[in-house]
């Protein structure tokens, strides 16, 4: 009879366990080129943004739980990057409505210990009439927030930033960001001085993460000289030797953030 009560009290413990401890205490970010991210959380969800397959960047296969895409131009739609696709959630920012014609799609939920949010903007200064609609992710992970601007190309409107920044519940006391990853390559999306305004309109506090922007292997865009050139958005911090950086949600922020300018290609290997 006891052995059986203790066996009873043994499931009723572990229905009301807490969950699995995390995998580890940091959150990783790795850079592949263009817009292309992984966001790996504390307890191991694996997040990747705007996908692609460029030649020049070595079409980088990864796996991911979560697969998040900006708009629906190839460079950042390229799925086939997902070695584990038919297992993973995908969400465009983006869908076609009863025309046929792209409409933000507007997404609010909660993915495993993920919250995923789309503000909608524009891939150009001109209210999307040369290059269509864009869409802004608000990833909220581990007590972080991450946005990930996809191919803003112009300003944000108050609209915009008001739903970038905002705490439920609280809408007038703005979410500090923590990771800004913003386009710089001017061409199709924001240029470099254009982007210093963003960052400005945005105040990220622990990193800025250029992308979309042309490199050594891939001079389709402006480089980094134009957003780099008398700023004073942070401290800047060139990772020549990976793509990768880690962050401890339970630090504090540093007194400046840091722009990270990261190799695309794994930790590791030369640029």
């Amino acid at each position: 009879m006891l052995r059986c009560l203790s066996a009873l009290a043994l499931v009723l413990l572990g229905a009301g366990a807490a969950p699995a401890p995390p995998t580890h205490n940091k959150v990783v970010i790795r850079w592949h080129g263009q817009s292309f991210f992984e966001i790996i959380s504390t307890r191991g969800t694996r997040i990747v943004t705007d996908p692609h397959a460029i030649d020049a960047y070595g079409r980088p296969q990864v796996q991911a739980d979560l697969v998040l895409m900006s708009h629906f131009h190839t460079d950042h739609t390229a799925t086939d990057a997902i070695t584990n696709l038919k297992q993973a959630k995908q969400i465009n920012a983006l869908k076609k409505d009863e025309n046929g014609r792209d409409t933000w799609n507007i997404i609010d939920e909660k993915f495993k210990d993920v919250r995923i949010q789309t503000v909608g903007t524009y891939h150009d200064d001109m209210a999307g009439t040369q290059r269509g609609k864009n869409g802004v992710f608000v990833i909220d992970v581990d007590n972080l927030r991450i946005v990930h601007l996809g191919d803003l190309g112009h300003l944000l409107r108050g609209d915009q930033l008001r739903k970038i920044r905002k705490v439920d519940g609280n809408p007038r006391e703005p979410h500090p960001i923590d990771v800004l990853m913003i386009p710089v390559g001017g061409v199709y999306t924001l240029n470099g001085l254009d982007a210093q305004k963003v960052v400005e309109q945005l105040k990220p506090t622990r990193y800025v993460l250029p992308m979309h922007y042309g490199t050594r292997v891939y001079t389709d865009l402006l480089d980094l000289t134009y957003f780099l050139d008398e700023q004073k958005m942070g401290k800047v911090e060139r990772l020549q030797r990976s793509n990768e950086i880690t962050i401890d949600p339970a630090s504090k922020p540093p007194e400046q953030p840091l722009i990270a300018i990261l190799n695309w290609e794994q930790k590791g290997k030369e640029n």
